[in-house]
């Protein structure tokens, strides 16, 4: 397993696809569960939602910056 992160394959912010990813699962499923979350928990799912948004990293910064720190260490 990597690290958790936000996926590229988003819809809204890549946090279903990221932990879709992360565990090995199919993002569809995950998705329509997350969406019967939402509307059973009326709405709180969606602040929890946000909440990984917010503190879930990007996939891509998560790649370029460890690309910067490898070309810091090796001087190039």
């Amino acid at each position: 397993m990597g690290k958790l992160v936000r996926s590229k394959n988003k819809v809204f912010g890549g946090v279903c696809a990221g932990i879709a990813d992360y565990f090995g699962w199919n993002v569809g499923g995950l998705r329509f569960i997350w969406v019967l979350l939402a509307i059973i928990g009326f709405g709180s799912p969606v602040i929890f939602y946000v909440l990984l948004w917010l503190l879930m990293p990007d996939s891509a910064r998560m790649k370029s910056s460890y690309e910067e720190r490898m070309k810091k260490r090796l001087g190039k």
